[in-house]
């Protein structure tokens, strides 16, 4: 089948595509009133007139039918099928512009690329059956430079391949798409900086550039606090968010539920703490009075030092070790230090009573201390021995 084309592509001074490097087209492809329709052949082609002037040829394969048919399937409407084009004159003749059918869904097969889902109108599929109307005629944009076929915008029914005019009507008429697209997407832009200033909990006021920079700071402490989680390869902030959510929930649910098989109640833990002080404070009696009894053995520390022996070693033990430790041992009762006589002052006592002899030495031993003259224990203890 050899494609016929009507008219090439043009852009007004009044449009805005980029750098001009769009045009406008479309071409002619005998029609029959099925539900599949071939909108383009497959490979080059190019007008029966010559054209595209402003192209090497136009042009569609596999891969750009892939990205018509992306963009395409987009799309929410159904794209119309109209008669001579008359969606695009109706701004200019003021004619109504009714649909001879519809189509939703393109399919590339090694022929060309095809509408699979066609839905005329009765009253269209009447004038196809019976020859009123021969050709279909796809609305395309192409790339100037190259000539690849970018996207569809409509199609309709026609007899006359060669409109006059049609070159800027259909040019104005894409202007006018592409501006609506464009407005489409400064408002969702404007929808998106302002959850952004919700979100970041800025004024309805900040700039684009305040935004970012705010953005930006939000991201570097994410990344910080939150290392782990951002370098993993599903990482999403909602993600993030909804875990930390769940953290919390789960810590509060533990603080405010305690599991009684994990923690213990106060009261038990005092009674536990008493019970073990108390312990302690039988063990270090044991212990004083274990170091007492071996003082009082080796003769190193006399009965009358006991009472003072045991309240020093219940604060500190070692200190009393080391006390002991240094004193020698008293000398034995029977024998002396004085040759045999008595010491003066002293009053002789029963050498049987070791408390008695005791309570001599230390007071010996006092009085000699408020002379200024030290008296060893061991001293004190002969000198009471010498007076019997």
């Amino acid at each position: 089948m050899i494609p016929r084309f009507y008219y090439g592509g043009m852009n007004p001074k009044n449009t805005q595509f980029k750098k001009n490097s769009s045009g406008i087209a479309a071409c002619a492809i005998i029609v029959t009133p099925g539900k599949e329709i071939q909108l383009f052949p497959e490979g080059r082609f190019r007008a029966s007139d010559g054209r595209p002037k402003d192209a090497p040829h136009w042009k569609i394969d596999a891969e750009l039918a892939a990205s018509i048919i992306a963009d395409f399937s987009a799309r929410e409407n159904r794209t119309v099928i109209d008669y001579e084009h008359q969606t695009l004159l109706t701004a200019q003749n003021g004619q109504p512009a009714p649909a001879s059918g519809w189509f939703s869904k393109l399919e590339w097969r090694d022929s060309g690329l095809y509408a699979i889902d066609v839905e005329w109108t009765e009253r269209a599929t009447t004038m196809i059956e019976s020859g009123e109307y021969k050709y279909i005629s796809p609305v395309f944009t192409y790339d100037k430079k190259t000539g690849a076929i970018k996207s569809i915008l409509n199609a309709a029914l026609t007899n006359n391949p060669a409109l006059d005019g049609m070159d800027a009507v259909a040019a104005s008429q894409f202007a006018q798409l592409i501006n609506q697209q464009n407005d489409q997407e400064k408002l969702s832009m404007e929808e998106l900086l302002n959850n952004l200033r919700w979100m970041l909990n800025m004024p309805v006021t900040t700039t684009q550039e305040e935004i970012v920079a705010e953005l930006q700071k939000a991201i570097d402490q994410i990344k910080t606090s939150a290392t782990a989680a951002t370098s993993a390869a599903g990482f999403n902030v909602a993600n993030l968010i909804k875990s930390q959510a769940d953290q919390i929930a789960s810590l509060s649910l533990a603080v405010n539920n305690p599991d009684p098989a994990r923690f213990v109640a106060v009261a038990t833990m005092k009674a536990i703490q008493d019970e073990l002080t108390a312990l302690k404070k039988k063990e270090l009696e044991r212990e004083v009075g274990q170091v007492i009894q071996e003082a009082l053995t080796s003769s190193k520390l006399l009965p009358p030092q006991v009472d003072w022996a045991r309240s020093h070693g219940m604060k500190d033990l070692e200190s009393l070790k080391q006390f002991i430790a240094d004193q020698p041992p008293v000398a034995a009762l029977t024998q002396t230090q004085t040759g045999g006589n008595p010491p003066e002052g002293i009053q002789s006592v029963d050498t049987q009573d070791s408390k008695a002899i005791a309570e001599a030495a230390l007071k010996y031993q006092t009085e000699k201390a408020s002379a200024g003259i030290t008296v060893t224990t061991a001293q004190a203890v002969d000198a009471v021995l010498a007076r019997k």
